[in-house]
């Protein structure tokens, strides 16, 4: 392994060739063992995300006035996206590098504006389901404020008559999910958004899974995804990630608040310092360009009908996923109507079965408290979802039969 910085450059042809012996044990994703990190759409959608990147790979987002181009691109972006999540006409929205930046952004536009009315900076709290994103506790952790966890109903949904009761004078936000990480179920966004709006408190909605799939799903499914994005009255705020089911290149997300008002309270504004202002939207200064393109370019390139094509093939694939697991005898966890399915064994260990599978090249999560195994669907799945639940009948017959046992590891997840 190399620790200091060699004397003479290498070769390109020879770097290229040592980084694909470094990848020779990645994760094989390009033939559907993904369920997780990877969002595989399809070689075409891959090569424009890449060449559209590559185009603005030096090009800097913080310099609007010096590259108009990524200003515009980065408009029509957000601007796609507030209309798919029905913003009003006011609504207003930036491009960030990820969902957690995405989420600290609308923690911070909600605790200035907390701040605004008087509450103590030091005290304010947010209330969750115990399913929301760990990143709802980096961001207060980051910003002094604390997370009231709730635990989810028996429909691993929020409970929102919980979290309501964990509502006090100091809370200034309450969390959704559209759907939760763990479950790929969908909050109560309605009930929620009636509370949060006759309590005048910042609801954010975290769709960075379903912001870009859900509005298709929306319009193919039997089961469409319930209601939960701005045309639910009490919806604040959003956080959707581009570079999940928008099929851009990482890192790429989106925020989205229901008014400019709200949004006002989410960039930094310095000038006292040499060089006068600096004015960022977001956490980041220098923005890779690349992001925005690609971003840009993959949205025109799919349009409606493409992202309803890659929906479709993400549905066939969850219909087929769930009638394997209910033939097993194993349970899915609630009733997922998005990308993720979660699923887990009453009369086995399942995380047996999920250790099998991570040996075999599977890769996807898994959860505790139940136990289950959750697999993120990409369009590319529904080549491959026969072999998966082959896989899957083997290595539960194995573990039903004591064959196979689980060994100590501890659940764990890092995105």
């Amino acid at each position: 392994m190399t620790r200091t910085l060699p004397e003479q450059g290498t070769p390109w042809a020879e770097l290229e060739a040592r980084m694909q012996q470094l990848a020779e044990h990645d994760l094989d994703w390009r033939n559907g063992k993904a369920a997780v990190y990877i969002f595989h759409s399809g070689d075409d959608v891959m090569r424009v995300a890449h060449d559209a990147y590559g185009h603005f790979i030096a090009e800097n987002g913080l310099g609007p006035a010096a590259f108009p181009s990524l200003k515009n691109m980065e408009r029509e972006v957000v601007d796609m996206a507030l209309s798919l999540q029905h913003a009003p006409a006011d609504g207003r929205g930036f491009m960030t590098s990820g969902g957690t930046e995405s989420i600290l952004l609308a923690i911070k536009a909600c605790r200035d504006r907390g701040i605004e009315q008087g509450h103590d900076p030091g005290s304010m709290n947010i209330v969750a389901a115990a399913s929301a994103h760990p990143a709802f506790d980096k961001g207060a952790q980051l910003m002094g404020l604390s997370v009231e966890r709730v635990p989810c109903g028996t429909d691993y949904k929020a409970d929102v008559p919980a979290m309501l009761d964990a509502v006090d004078d100091s809370t200034v936000m309450l969390v959704g999910s559209a759907p939760c990480f763990p479950y790929g179920v969908i909050d109560p966004i309605e009930d929620l958004g009636g509370f949060a709006e006759a309590r005048d408190l910042w609801l954010h909605v975290d769709a960075c899974v379903g912001g870009y799939i859900n509005p298709f799903l929306a319009q193919i499914a039997a089961d469409p995804p319930e209601p939960h994005n701005f045309a639910v009255p009490g919806v604040t705020s959003m956080s959707l990630d581009l570079h999940k089911y928008g099929y851009a290149a990482k890192g790429a997300s989106t925020v989205l608040y229901r008014s400019d008002a709200f949004a006002a309270y989410q960039p930094f504004d310095f000038d006292a310092w040499p060089c006068g202002r600096m004015f960022t939207p977001t956490f980041a200064g220098t923005r890779p360009g690349g992001a925005i393109a690609a971003a840009w370019a993959v949205m025109h390139y799919l349009g409606n009908a493409g992202y309803v094509a890659k929906a479709r093939q993400i549905l066939n694939a969850r219909e087929t996923l769930l009638e394997g697991i209910s033939g097993l005898g194993l349970r899915v966890f609630g009733d997922p109507r998005s990308s993720i399915v979660t699923f887990g064994w009453d009369e086995g260990d399942i995380l047996a079965v999920g250790e099998g599978l991570y040996a075999a090249g599977w890769m996807s999560s898994r959860t505790q408290n139940p136990d289950g195994i959750q697999l993120m669907l990409s369009p590319e799945h529904v080549h491959h979802m026969d072999k998966y639940l082959k896989l899957l009948e083997k290595l539960v017959d194995e573990v039903r039969t004591g064959q196979r046992v689980r060994g100590s590891g501890r659940v764990s997840y890092a995105e």
